[in-house]
């Protein structure tokens, strides 16, 4: 009992820690609008979603009672990760033995992928939890009804919970598969130990369990239908192996460290092999069935996720039940490793040490880790907040935004959300982003997932032909752009120049959007560039303002055409526009300031491009003098 005990709070305590540290994110966000909807338009809402409403209407009854912030709409999943724990150690139990529980709770404790999930608002950790709850069910069922005891509680809890998990998420026939595929085992091993009026009672039973859960999710079946065979199949240009290695890397170390190491990896498959030679032996199932039904369940989580076309690397999270299969394999494996053989225990206490550190080292970097966080609505909707203006706008580029970008941001600017509805048409998405331009001065675009709504690009291929891009910042996989609105870029330069970078690239002339500023202005510059041959590297381009002094004053670095256009794209001798917005401090004093253009490679800023004219300085090449004027 003390081990359990210890398993149960390390599973708390990695599900507890840092659970509102990070902010909500897109689909959190959706989450809780949905249960914020009445019954009815929660159910018409999820019926156009990929999602059926179970979780949603659990989650609608939780907020009811605590709220919700960030932590209460976080703990649900929290504790149906803990929870998810007790029934891995008691599936464990089952199928090992009683060390074997606890180790294979322990596994599932630390698991990364259960712990990332368990700290979201979501659905993933509570398809964790009833494909878990449901093995636990099937096993105990399946004993009882094989040695023809009453069985009938287990079946109908089985037959609810598979219910239950099929209105949670549309993976959990994933589990139904690998149960299929165990009963049918079952079935053999009765009929070949003369057990036939066994044999067909518990396929009685099962088919029965089973029309119950089918009765229950009746009302859902066709929107499920629909839902399922009307959704895009995910594309994926990853080979088959290398999504199974992503797939079983995510399944064991939890997928958040970016280079998994091969020694973790290898410890936990030698680990898992152990399992197969048990040493507990006193069980109503025979051994042999009891050490398949892990690897079974792996490979019908696993299998399922890369042959159904659902496969991406963001949809390995309906991989959590596969955490619990793996925990199972890796517990049972050092369980009987230790028993069987005193000998075997260094390499066994080894295997488990290395297995156990990749877990770790995996969750330090969800925890730790700024790469792996979620996008940082909070941060973004907090800088906004302080820094809009009158005249300003805000754009959200994506599905999803406006619920959890709404649950942050309280400033005054409008706010609309671009393309309308699934988008599609690109015209009205043109027009509307050009009405915004004609209104605001500035404006801001949240750009995320742009290839469901948005894939050709029009708001932001819209805001670059008529603006100039200021600024660029990424809050994790959302990108905050912020434009100027001045007079639109011109199609031709001021002034020719034909100044020459480098080898083959040639700024043929510039244009200034004024030749007089005030502080707290942006300033516009379109640069003019072309190249006499094609080119293999990638570059960036600098714009800067250079004081009297010589001090940066205000910088604006991208690819060309804000990204769009990159070098190694670019055809002889046609001209590239490219503009950049500078926005003059408001403590900038009066007085002349130079208007300067570098060009570096992409993964190389300290080494720029030599510009052929006399008039540059450290590879900086002087354009033209803009007077500030006194505010």
């Amino acid at each position: 009992m003390p081990a359990l005990a210890i398993v149960l709070l390390i599973a708390a305590g990695t599900r507890l820690y840092r659970l509102d540290a990070q902010s909500l994110w897109n689909d959190e966000g959706n989450s809780l609008r949905l249960a914020e909807r009445r019954v009815s338009g929660l159910l018409d809402a999820a019926a156009r979603d990929i999602h059926p409403p179970g979780y949603t209407l659990a989650l609608k009854g939780w907020i009811a009672l605590a709220g919700t912030s960030e932590l209460a709409l976080r703990l649900p999943s929290a504790f149906a990760g803990l929870l998810t724990v007790a029934a891995a150690i008691a599936l464990g139990r089952q199928l090992y033995g009683p060390g074997a529980g606890a180790l294979a709770g322990l596994f599932v404790a630390l698991s990364p992928l259960a712990v990332y999930y368990s700290q979201e608002a979501r659905m993933y950790a509570q398809l964790g939890l009833l494909a878990a709850l449901s093995m636990l069910a099937f096993v105990a069922w399946l004993g009882r009804a094989a040695q023809n005891r009453p069985a009938w509680a287990w079946a109908k809890a089985l037959g609810l919970i598979h219910a239950a998990g099929m209105y949670t998420h549309y993976a959990y026939p994933f589990t139904l598969l690998a149960q299929g595929v165990m009963l049918a085992l079952a079935l053999i091993w009765l009929v070949r130990r003369g057990s036939a009026d066994a044999a067909r009672r518990v396929l009685a039973g099962y088919l029965a369990l089973s029309a119950l859960a089918l009765a229950l999710f009746a009302p859902w079946l066709p929107t499920a239908w629909d839902q399922i065979t009307g959704w895009p199949a995910a594309q994926s240009a990853v080979s088959l192996p290398e999504r199974l290695r992503a797939s079983l890397d995510a399944a064991t170390l939890g997928g958040t460290v970016r280079e998994a190491t091969w020694p973790a990896l290898i410890a936990a498959g030698l680990l898992a092999l152990a399992g197969l030679f048990p040493a507990w032996p006193s069980s109503p199932l025979p051994r042999g069935w009891r050490v398949t039904l892990a690897p079974i369940w792996l490979g019908a989580a696993v299998g399922g996720l890369l042959l159904s076309g659902a496969y991406r690397p963001t949809n390995l999270k309906f991989l959590v039940p596969a955490g619990v299969a793996t925990g199972l394999m890796l517990g049972g494996g050092a369980a009987a490793g230790w028993t069987r053989r005193r000998t075997l225990r260094p390499a066994i206490a080894l295997l488990a040490a290395l297995t156990l550190a990749g877990q770790i080292r995996s969750l330090d970097t969800l925890y730790h880790d700024p790469a792996a966080a979620r996008a940082d609505y909070r941060a973004m909707a907090a800088w906004l907040a302080q820094n809009a203006r009158p005249g300003d706008a805000i754009i959200l580029d994506a599905p999803n935004q406006i619920e959890v970008f709404s649950y942050y941001y309280n400033g005054s600017a409008p706010v609309i959300g671009l393309p309308r509805g699934l988008g599609g048409d690109d015209a009205q998405t043109r027009a509307e982003v050009e009405a915004l331009l004609a209104r605001h001065a500035r404006i801001f675009a949240v750009f995320w997932g742009e290839d469901e709504r948005d894939p050709r690009r029009v708001v932001q291929a819209t805001l670059d032909a008529r603006a100039f891009p200021v600024a660029s910042t990424w809050y994790g996989d959302v990108r905050l752009a912020q434009y100027a609105v001045l007079a639109e870029p011109p199609s031709a330069p001021q002034v020719d120049l034909n100044v020459r970078f480098g080898p083959s690239i040639t700024l043929t002339g510039v244009a200034l959007s004024a030749e007089t500023i005030r502080p707290g202005e942006a300033l516009g510059v379109t640069l003019f560039w072309r190249t006499d041959a094609p080119l293999d590297a990638r570059y960036k381009v600098t714009a800067q303002i250079i004081g009297p002094d010589g001090a940066l004053i205000a910088q604006h670095d991208a690819e060309p055409d804000n990204h769009r256009a990159p070098t190694t794209g670019w055809t002889p001798d046609a001209i590239v526009r490219d503009a950049h917005g500078l926005v003059i401090p408001p403590d900038t004093p009066p007085g002349e300031v130079r208007v300067a253009v570098a060009v570096y490679p992409i993964d190389a800023p300290g080494e720029r491009l030599t510009p052929d004219s006399p008039a540059a300085a450290d590879e900086l090449l002087p354009l033209r003098t803009v007077r500030v004027e006194a505010p």
